[in-house]
C-alpha cells in the first residue's frame, strides 16, 4: 500500500514538473516570433523573415520559389552589421531540412557600416534524389552568440 502511494506521488510530481517545463519553455522559446511581416524582394517576390531581419537584407538571386541548379549564385544587399569580417553564413537544405550545401556570402564593399552593402556567394550541391523543394537560409553572422543578435532569411526554392 505504501509503494502504491509513493508511485502515485511520484507520477503526480513528474507530471507537474513536465507541465511546468512546457509552460516555461514556451515563454522563453529561442525562436523569434514572426508576426507575418513580409520583406519585398525585387520583381514582387515575397518571403517571410523574422522581425529582426526586416529591412536588413534584400536577396536578388535566387528568387523566392525559383528553380535553382548547381552552382547556385546568391546575390543581393545587406546592412553592414549582417556580416562579420565581411562574410555571413548560408545553408541550402532539402525538403526535410537536411543540409546539402553550406558556405558564405561575401560583402563586396566596406561592411563596417549601417548602410546596405552588396554581396555575392556561390554554393555547389548535388540535387537531392527525393523531392524537388528546399530552402536557402542566409544567416546574420553572430560571433557574440547572443540570441538577440540572431537573424536569418529563409527562402523556399525548387531544384531543377
Amino acid at each position: 500500500m505504501k509503494n502504491k502511494k509513493t508511485l502515485i506521488l511520484f507520477i503526480l510530481i513528474f507530471t507537474l514538473g513536465i507541465i511546468g517545463y512546457l509552460i516555461f519553455f514556451t515563454k522563453t522559446s529561442i525562436a523569434p516570433e514572426n508576426n507575418g511581416e513580409k520583406l519585398i524582394v525585387p520583381e514582387g517576390e515575397t518571403y517571410y523573415v523574422p522581425d529582426e531581419a526586416k529591412d536588413m537584407i534584400i536577396v536578388n538571386l535566387p528568387k523566392a520559389g525559383g528553380v535553382i541548379t548547381s552552382p547556385l549564385t546568391i546575390s543581393g544587399e545587406a546592412r553592414g552589421y549582417w556580416f562579420f569580417e565581411a562574410t555571413a553564413p548560408v545553408v541550402l537544405v532539402d525538403w526535410d531540412g537536411l543540409i546539402i550545401a553550406e558556405g558564405y556570402i561575401q560583402a563586396e564593399g566596406d561592411w563596417m557600416t549601417e548602410e546596405f552593402v552588396p554581396f555575392t556567394g556561390t554554393l555547389e550541391f548535388e540535387k537531392p534524389t527525393y523531392g524537388d523543394t528546399g530552402s536557402l537560409i542566409i544567416r546574420r553572422d553572430n560571433p557574440s552568440d547572443l540570441r538577440r543578435n540572431d537573424a536569418a532569411v529563409e527562402m523556399p526554392i525548387r531544384f531543377n
